[in-house]
């Protein structure tokens, strides 16, 4: 199981008291840095989300990733040309294709891919000729996922958020969700990553999901590392993603 760290809260932090500052300046908690902690505590990925109003991570900060730290960049970004002319000059291994909302504090909910086929089949195919991978952050349903395969995408991710914030018998529910979500995405020949929400103490339950290759994981490894630094985050969700998913 693949460990994919996304960094954004660190800009948001940066941003919090740096905005309209170049990050030329130096200011902190610097990204590059927080990259560099991430591989130190054992990521196999890198992500982040660079969104049309730059409100947190800055086209400085991905191209300073993608060009100082050897792991592949996952990019998250939203399904526009003006992010595809982004992504075609920065040249991430991976992109992740999310719906964004100029209010929301991160993202929430999947992307509807089912209602834009055409214009997100150009994306992909797009994407796939400059050299990208390309993921389709959907919630777990099967349409969504029946849709990421129709348009050629290679992978999908389940959106993870519904189950991480809910509990007894509404978990239940989003599991077999995921479950059958993930066992569509295989049959159909989709590579299946999960995101968001997920703790330490997801883990358990979300071993029962199959086929899944990777998680992304990023709020509570950067909330984890205010009280033990972030290579230390980083080393303790990998340890028990290891211990549950090898255990399986």
């Amino acid at each position: 199981m693949k460990l994919g760290v996304n960094i954004d809260h660190v800009a948001t932090l940066r941003q919090a008291r740096y905005a309209g500052v170049s990050t030329a300046a130096v200011p902190e908690p610097s990204v590059l840095e927080a990259a560099r902690a991430a591989l130190t505590g054992g990521a196999d990925s890198i992500t982040l989300h660079v969104r049309e109003d730059r409100r947190h991570m800055q086209d400085a900060d991905a191209h300073a990733v993608r060009h100082e730290i050897p792991l592949p960049l996952n990019l998250e970004m939203g399904a526009t040309p003006a992010m595809l002319d982004f992504a075609r000059n920065l040249h991430p291994d991976f992109v992740c294709l999310v719906p964004e909302r100029r209010q929301e504090v991160t993202t929430e909910g999947g992307l509807d891919v089912a209602s834009r086929p055409g214009e997100l089949r150009h994306l992909v195919a797009s994407l796939t000729a400059a050299g990208c991978r390309v993921s389709m952050f959907i919630d777990p349903d099967i349409a969504q996922v029946e849709a990421s395969a129709a348009i050629g995408a290679p992978m999908v991710e389940l959106h993870t958020g519904r189950f991480a914030d809910t509990a007894g018998a509404e978990r239940e529910a989003e599991l077999r969700r995921l479950i059958h979500a993930a066992q569509c995405a295989h049959k159909l020949g989709l590579e299946v990553h999960a995101g968001h929400g997920i703790r330490v103490s997801s883990l358990q339950l979300l071993a029962q999901v199959p086929h899944l290759s990777e998680l992304n994981i990023g709020h509570t490894i950067i909330s984890r590392a205010v009280f033990v630094g972030l290579a230390a985050a980083v080393r303790e969700m990998r340890e028990a993603m290891d211990r549950v998913f090898q255990a399986g």
